[in-house]
């Protein structure tokens, strides 16, 4: 492969090519690095829940399932071989939008469990395939070049405005921010959408103009433009048409409002263009002529009942989409003037003036449409927006103002309906909190004030995201839901290790839009950004077992069946133990008998051991030995008495002096004698006092000094030499050193004696030493 962070448009790989393996360098994008794989086009699920017709569609959808499972695992280059050069892919996701039923489609998904979650999974994955081929930008390393991105989807058709319109109408519900995204990159990166948008809407213009013409009703705008035909009084009505044909009509209108609403709440950056074809006037016009035409037929007209269990009548179901398009149209108004017109003039715009002027104006051209009137001001309250108008711009025209709301209170009246609010410029503020909260409404959720509680969900985009709190603290989520996030992001960016997007989910209170926008944008926050991409995911640490940690008095006994496999179940037993009495207990000696052995080693005495010789002379007679005498002392066996002593003549007298007998000894001689056995009487007594218990002071006190002075001398402490201040007789003159030491003392004589007797009775005092 080629060095990384190069766009795909530039890269070149080396594969394989031929019999004999030969390398060949192709670019990454070329049609020979697709796979051969047949994708299967989508079927809707059977309404009426036949088996065999179910059993046809699950299987159809499972190998649908697989293929897109498949496409979303490829890495970069081998998605993007298979998406541009695959036509049986493209024609898979055409027939899916085509096909897949709408919120208020009657469809087969309640019929089992097993369609609905086969239908889940497939609208889940081209989602995903959609969302991954709006994307240009993947990853630093997986990127096409902007430019060669606007031309290989704009060419190749992987998006067209029909498209566009239908991914509004499928997955707009829990995936607006996703899909504005989306749809916000295709437009900046390939502007021609804007012109191919340009030339779509008078199309849409054509669909309304056709309906009324289907229901006999001639256009203001057509009326002069083309003559009438002959045949044209013959022409059907809403309430001549067949049944069919009506019901075709109400589904085609319902289809066409539900998804321009979805569109521009979307992506309300195509209101202005929407705008210059006037499309707003024509809308109002349209309804004002259609809508009370198709109410009146479906009311009045006799409908066949073919009604069954699961499907509501024919009827009901036309008066539901009547109903439902009402609604949407209304909306469509709505978000028209409130992205190009309201929200400018808010925002403070330079040419404010020019955009009140412009909603007056619109204002003004719906007085002629008093049920369009009626029904938007119900919705939408008119006197909310002019409120608006006269804080944001205070030179509005108060009579220009009055003369609309009067206008509008005029609608109500013909309609024949009672307002539950006043209409008035100079409402409270309670209605303008309520305005406030309804532009925030519009802004961020399209308007959607009154839902219609009866829509039916449908296949639409339900992705239970944990969201935040109303105090700002994060919802928790269960495994399950954290590994449906995590499979939900696995798909779209396969390249994604599971320890990074736990990362990111984490950080960002586990919304996936939120992480999946922020990884295609580059705008992670500097701890997320510098983490491993491809971190895997942290191993949980088993903690070890409860028996394993516990800590008992009967732990490794004799019963501790956790950590002994057999125990003596003999020493086990439930209640009384049978058969057992105090006597038996009293006559067991099991435990002397235990015991004999070990004392019968002591009782082994030999008093007589005849001695016999050992002719074999291995020392098998043990007691063949010498008798033991008791009596005997072996202590200086050993040691040689005299052997190294010196023979000299003085040997007796160096071991014993010689002393005079008492007989021979004379009067002097027995006194010095005496007098030497009195000292060595005192010395033992001396040696006596030295054993008791309290040594005489002045002997510790001088053993203390030697042992100072033997450590100051192994410290090199000098001693201060002693002073001499009494020097020689007066007169006769004194030596240098008296002369020192005397200045000496002089200098420091207040440091001893009684030269500081206060100070130290002053301490003393302090101290509590002496009473005061």
């Amino acid at each position: 492969m080629a060095c990384a962070k190069v766009p795909l448009d530039e890269l070149h790989v080396i594969e394989p090519f031929g019999p004999q393996g030969k390398e060949r360098s192709l670019p990454a994008l070329h049609p020979d690095r697709k796979e051969e794989r047949c994708f299967l086009t989508y079927k809707a699920p059977p309404e009426d829940g036949t088996p065999v017709l179910v059993e046809e569609f699950l299987e159809n959808a499972q190998f649908i399932s697989e293929d897109l499972e498949w496409l979303l695992a490829l890495p970069h280059d081998k998605f993007w071989c298979q998406v541009v050069f695959d036509e049986s892919l493209q024609r898979c996701l055409d027939s899916y939008l085509r096909h897949a039923p709408r919120s208020l489609d009657p469809s087969g998904l309640s019929c089992t469990p097993a369609v609905a979650d086969m239908q889940r999974n497939i609208h889940r994955s081209v989602f995903m395939v959609f969302l991954r081929m709006a994307t240009h930008k993947e990853s630093k390393e997986n990127f096409i070049t902007p430019a060669v991105f606007a031309e290989i989807i704009y060419n190749n058709y992987l998006f067209d405005i029909p498209k566009i319109l239908d991914l509004c109408v499928l997955f707009g519900k829990g995936n607006s921010q996703l899909l504005h995204k989306m749809i916000e990159n295709i437009f900046t990166q390939q502007p021609s959408y804007y012109g191919d948008l340009n030339e779509t809407i008078p199309s849409i213009i054509q669909v309304f103009d056709t309906i009324l013409q289907k229901c006999g009703i001639q256009s203001e705008d057509t009326g002069t433009s083309q003559p009438l035909k002959l045949n044209a009084n013959k022409c059907l009505t809403a309430m001549t048409m067949p049944e069919e044909e009506l019901a075709d009509l109400v589904l085609y209108l319902c289809d066409t409002c539900t998804t321009i609403h979805s569109f521009l709440d979307i992506f309300p950056e195509a209101c202005s263009t929407f705008k210059e074809h006037n499309f707003l006037n024509r809308l109002s016009s349209f309804y004002e002529m259609a809508v009370p035409d198709l109410e009146k037929a479906v009311k009045k007209r006799n409908f066949d009942k073919r009604s069954n269990q699961k499907t509501l009548s024919l009827q009901e179901d036309m008066w539901r989409r009547i109903s439902h398009s009402r609604k949407k149209m209304v909306e469509i108004a709505h978000l028209l003037l409130q992205h190009t017109c309201l929200q400018p003039i808010l925002e403070g715009t330079e040419n404010m003036v020019s955009y009140v002027e412009d909603l007056l104006q619109n204002f003004t051209v719906f007085l002629q449409e008093k049920r369009f009137l009626a029904d938007y001001d119900e919705q939408f309250p008119v006197a909310d927006d002019i409120s608006l108008l006269q804080q944001a711009f205070p030179h509005l025209d108060d009579t220009r103002t009055t003369y609309l709301l009067q206008g509008v209170d005029s609608a109500w009246e013909f309609v024949g309906k009672k307002k539950s609010f006043p209409s008035s410029a100079n409402h409270s503020a309670g209605a303008m909190g309520k305005a406030g909260r309804d532009l925030a409404a519009s802004q961020k959720e399209g308007a959607g004030v009154l839902e219609d509680r009866e829509e039916l969900r449908g296949a639409e985009a339900m992705t239970d995201i944990p969201r935040k709190g109303d105090n700002g603290e994060v919802c928790t989520v269960s495994s399950g839901e954290l590994e449906s996030l995590l499979s939900h992001i696995r798909d779209l960016l396969p390249d994604l290790g599971e320890g990074f997007i736990l990362a990111c989910l984490e950080e960002y209170g586990y919304n996936s839009e939120l992480v999946i926008n922020n990884i295609l944008e580059d705008n992670l926050s500097p701890s997320i950004d510098k983490l491993d991409r491809t971190m895997a995911r942290p191993v949980k640490e088993e903690l070890p077992s409860v028996l394993s940690t516990r800590s008992n008095v009967f732990d490794d006994d004799e019963f501790d069946v956790f950590n002994r496999d057999r125990l003596d179940m003999s020493r086990i037993w439930k209640g009384r133990r049978q058969g057992e009495s105090v006597r038996a207990t009293l006559n067991d000696k099991q435990h002397i008998e235990e015991q004999r052995a070990r004392y019968q080693a002591y009782q082994t005495v030999v008093d007589e051991i005849p001695i016999t010789n050992d002719p074999s002379g291995d020392g098998s007679n043990a007691f063949a030995m010498e008798d033991y005498d008791d009596e005997y002392d072996d202590t200086y066996d050993t040691n040689q008495i005299g052997a190294n002593d010196l023979d000299e003549e003085d040997e007796l007298l160096n071991r014993r002096p010689f002393t005079t007998p008492q007989v021979l000894r004379t009067g002097r001689q027995a006194r010095e004698d005496n007098e030497d056995e009195d000292e060595e009487e005192e010395d033992k007594n001396e040696a006596v006092k030295k054993d008791q218990f309290i040594q005489d002071p002045a002997v510790l006190r001088e053993r203390a000094e030697a042992r100072r002075a033997a450590m100051q001398s192994r410290k090199g402490y000098r001693p201060p030499p002693s002073s001499n201040v009494a020097g020689g007789p007066k007169g006769r003159g004194q030596t240098q050193e008296t002369v020192l030491d005397r200045r000496r003392k002089e200098a420091n004589k207040s440091r001893g004696a009684n030269h500081n007797r206060r100070t130290m009775a002053d301490r003393k005092r302090n101290k509590g030493m002496i009473p005061s």
